[in-house]
């Protein structure tokens, strides 16, 4: 089992995950952030189209949350004390990027692949614990497993509630989600300072214990 304070941190994490999938969905009319299987499926159906514009800017968002992951995977082992302080740093300006890029008006286009990668990066801010994957910003895997854990726990082959960590972390999307496309309703795309603050908050306590080791 995954200790609860992890778990909620993953949580919280997966939360701010959801919500900038959210804001990113609305403000660019059906384009994902962290789904990149929902991109590469418009991707390739927009190949067939032959909407040439739908097909590039679905990989564009494709390319930059797989440079993202490998940025944030090289800035968290680049140092075992100092690296998730160093990654969760770089997500905090990424999406503080994003939301200075779109208050002085650069089209979603080009400001969201700011977004999209720094959505990559987040994945590597936390380690894996116990039996979840703490922080990500996809949930299809989690909830296969979540319904894995549930069979293998009927047939007494794993703790009787492990399955419910794994789906308490897509509730935590789920409410990200809902609470992103609520705010950007009232506030657009300043809903993402937020997500942001959150980011920075997740900084601040990796370089404070950093500091204390």
């Amino acid at each position: 089992m995954t200790p609860t304070r992890h778990l909620a941190l993953g949580m919280v994490l997966t939360a701010a995950a959801g919500f900038i999938d959210a804001v990113g969905f609305v403000e660019l009319g059906g384009f994902f952030i962290s789904f990149m299987s929902g991109n590469t499926t418009h991707g390739g159906a927009a190949l067939v189209e032959g909407a040439w514009g739908v097909f590039g800017f679905s990989l564009s968002l494709v390319a930059l949350f797989f440079l993202g992951s490998i940025s944030g995977t090289l800035l968290a082992t680049s140092n075992a004390r100092w690296g998730p302080a160093i990654v969760s740093f770089g997500v905090t300006l990424g999406v503080a990027a994003t939301l200075v890029l779109s208050l002085r008006g650069w089209p979603p286009s080009q400001s969201m692949l700011v977004l999209a990668a720094a959505a990559g990066a987040q994945n590597a801010i936390l380690p894996m614990r116990g039996a979840v994957r703490l922080g990500a910003t996809f949930v299809t895997g989690t909830l296969y497993v979540a319904g894995q854990d549930l069979a293998l726990a009927l047939k007494g082959k794993v703790p009787p509630w492990r399955w419910t960590q794994h789906l308490a972390v897509w509730l935590g999307l789920l409410g990200g989600a809902t609470l992103g496309a609520l705010l950007y309703r009232f506030s657009g795309m300043v809903a993402l300072a937020l997500p942001a603050a959150i980011y920075a908050a997740f900084a601040l306590g990796h370089l404070w214990a950093a500091r204390k080791g």
